[in-house]
């Protein structure tokens, strides 16, 4: 794909194991990606617990993909899923997946699906596992999702890595000759560390307003080929 060009996604949902209540920030937060050209909701659609899916597919143009539970005790969702995923990796037709889940069944196919050079972004509950997450190129909470629904201000979603240490050790790996470190690259480091990192999660939109209210870090806006916004690491972090 050529420099510049939008990104083709595959936005795949596991509805038996995601929320209907952020859909149109779903759908939001994907095209901040790229541009949505699939757009599937796997489950059994014959059962009550789908219910709530249910008005928003023609709403926003969701393929529902019917998969009835055949054997008790197995998810034959999750495979359905799976094989969609491949034969659309297989017929080349899109450049990334956002795979919307938190069950720890996807973690293979995402890293199957990033060994092949796509693009991976995951969508689930603080709940999904770890392996999930890490196996993703970036993870967005629901739970940040929807704090954006229910409230202008903004709330630290829990258990999140430890802000300080995040910023001091990825401003310090990328401090430059003349003691400052460019955000851009303060940003890129922490995210190819932490694929869940994301300043929402500690109540800011963007990474520029994080980290002009850390007391600990010096901001100053510094034209030059690395960025515009540059920071610096007052002290040590304790």
């Amino acid at each position: 794909m050529a420099n510049g060009e939008v990104k083709r996604l595959a936005l795949l949902i596991d509805a038996d194991n995601a929320s209907s209540t952020v859909v149109k920030e779903l759908l939001e937060e994907a095209a901040k990606y790229g541009t949505v050209t699939v757009k599937r909701a796997y489950g059994d659609w014959t059962t009550q617990n789908l219910v709530g899916w249910k008005e928003h597919l023609h709403r926003h143009a969701i393929q529902p993909m019917q998969q009835f539970a055949y054997t008790k005790g197995k998810n034959s969702t999750d495979s359905a899923f799976i094989i969609d995923a491949m034969d659309l990796l297989y017929a080349g037709n899109v450049d990334g997946f956002c795979i919307v889940s938190s069950d720890s069944d996807f973690t293979r196919l995402a890293t199957r699906l990033r060994e092949a050079g796509k693009v991976v972004y995951g969508l689930g509950e603080r709940k999904a596992p770890e392996a999930f997450i890490a196996a993703c190129d970036k993870f967005v909470f629901f739970e940040v999702l929807k704090k954006q629904i229910e409230s202008a201000q903004p709330v630290q979603v829990p258990d999140v890595p430890d802000l300080k240490g995040l910023l001091v050790d990825a401003v310090s790996e990328t401090t430059r000759e003349n003691g400052w470190a460019s955000l851009s690259a303060v940003g890129s480091l922490i995210s190819r560390n932490n694929t869940s990192f994301d300043p929402r999660n500690y109540g800011f939109k963007k990474l520029s307003d994080l980290v002009r209210r850390q007391s600990y870090l010096e901001v100053k806006e510094m034209p030059d080929a690395t960025g515009f916004v540059h920071v610096h690491v007052k002290f040590r972090a304790t």
